[in-house]
């Protein structure tokens, strides 16, 4: 019975393991639907007040980076189309801010 209790620790640990394991690796392979998401709709409000015309360069950097992450969503590319949502999320939102000036 010693050599059994001895090794519940250790199994412990390596179920943990494989756990954090799936888990990082099912969030890195998702795709990045809510970013998406967030990215278009922070252009449309940016677009309600004028943006295409009142901060033109901002917003086309963030229309191009839209269409980047679309492109990288169909390859498959899940981590670089969240990275390219979110920035074309930020830039939207800031040309939103510039064009409501």
């Amino acid at each position: 019975m010693p050599t059994r209790s001895r090794h519940r620790p250790l199994f412990r640990h390596l179920l943990i393991a494989v756990y954090v394991t799936l888990l990082v690796t099912g969030c890195a392979t998702m795709a990045p639907v809510q970013e998406m998401s967030d990215a278009r709709q922070a252009l449309r409000a940016a677009e309600e007040v004028g943006a295409p015309v009142r901060a033109s360069e901002t917003y086309e950097r963030s229309r191009s980076l839209l269409e980047q992450a679309e492109s990288s969503l169909s390859a498959g590319e899940f981590q670089a189309a969240r990275r390219q949502a979110r920035e074309a999320r930020a830039l939207a939102i800031e040309a939103r801010i510039r064009a409501a000036e």
